[in-house]
This record gives C-alpha cells, structure tokens and sequence, in this order.
C-alpha cells in the first residue's frame, strides 16, 4: 500500500478530525440563525436613527457581543481557533476577543 494511502487511512480514523466535523456542522446552522438577528439589530438600529436621531445603546451593545459571537465562530469554522464558541465554552471568552472599541453611541 502507498505511503499516501496509509497517511489517509491514518487521517479517517483520527476521532478529533470527526468532532471537529461535527462541530463545524453546529456552528453553521448557529452562525445561520445569528445572522437573522443581525439583521433584526440592523433594522431596529436605522428605525432607532429615523426615528429618534441616534442608535439605541442597548441594541448596540447587543449587535457588537453577536458581532464578537459572529467573528469567534468564523475563527472555529476556518481552523484560526480550536477553542469551541458559546455554548461550549463561556460567553465571557467570547466577549473578551479584541474587537475594536465601540463608536460614540451620541451621535
């Protein structure tokens, strides 16, 4: 059998290679639904600036921790990171990712 055969062989029965799979296909129907509620933040953020002239500061801190979310499952599902996003790990991990600061919500 050629040495290329074996290393596949090898490859297909390594078990963190099939969690990793496994994980892979969660997070992308998670990052789906995220997504849906980004939009809903996108939404409730342009009506908040018709609506009142500027954003809503809960909605924005709201928006920028699925942002965080959004980036920390991108890094799993393009093997930048093993370490699993919420909620198999803690959220905290996820909002302590350096993201850039925040913009000035008084505007």
């Amino acid at each position: 059998m050629p040495i290329m055969q074996e290393q596949i062989n090898e490859n297909l029965k390594k078990l963190g290679t099939w969690k990793r799979i496994f994980f892979i296909l969660i997070f992308a129907a998670i990052i789906t639904l995220v997504r849906m509620l980004l939009w809903a933040i996108i939404a409730l953020q342009v009506a908040s600036m018709l609506l009142t002239g500027k954003v809503n500061s809960n909605v924005l801190n709201f928006g920028r921790s699925l942002s965080a979310y959004t980036y920390h499952i991108l890094l799993f599902l393009t093997f930048n990171t093993d370490t699993l996003p919420f909620p198999f790990s803690d959220w905290q991990m996820t909002e302590e990712m350096n993201l850039p600061e925040p913009r000035d919500s008084k505007k």
